[in-house]
């Protein structure tokens, strides 16, 4: 019966202010940038998390790898990125080329949560976006190893 289930684990709405209670929680830094989005560095990896729908109820923990790519290794990175995407649930991983034709590259872990989430679901769901992405992201530091952090 519902009335057994404990009250914390009953599926709520989804909320920005129950994200940031997470983030708080978990003892993470956080800002709120001009469109009100939630974002935070993680292991120097800029990542967001937004709510998306007519009720907020879609979330997506989007990373982005600390780097940009020359334009001539477009091809590669996609060929990295649908490697990926092909052998992994997690999260997905894509680019844009911005106009001065530089690439970025994302990461995007994106769940509808129409029917609630419960406190654990939340957690385990922030913590896939971070943890995933930065898999992903720790992948691309070793086939492109940033030169900078290497002794001249």
């Amino acid at each position: 019966m519902i009335a057994d289930i404990e009250h914390d684990k009953i599926p709520t709405p989804l909320h920005r202010a129950r994200v940031l209670e997470w983030i708080a929680d978990a003892g993470y830094s956080y800002f709120l940038d001009a469109e009100g989005d939630v974002g935070g560095l993680w292991h120097g990896r800029l990542f967001y998390f937004l709510l998306f729908g007519s009720h907020h109820e879609i979330l997506q923990v989007r990373g982005q790898w600390n780097r940009d790519i020359t334009i001539e290794r477009l091809e590669e990175i996609l060929e990295f990125c649908n490697e990926w995407n092909a052998d992994r649930i997690w999260p997905k991983a894509y680019t844009r080329v911005r106009d001065n034709g530089m690439v970025h590259v994302f990461t995007e872990v994106t769940v509808d949560l129409e029917h609630g989430v419960n406190d654990d679901q939340l957690d385990q769901l922030l913590q896939c976006g971070l943890s995933t992405g930065s898999m992903f992201f720790d992948a691309l530091d070793e086939l492109y190893p940033d030169p900078a952090r290497s002794a001249p």
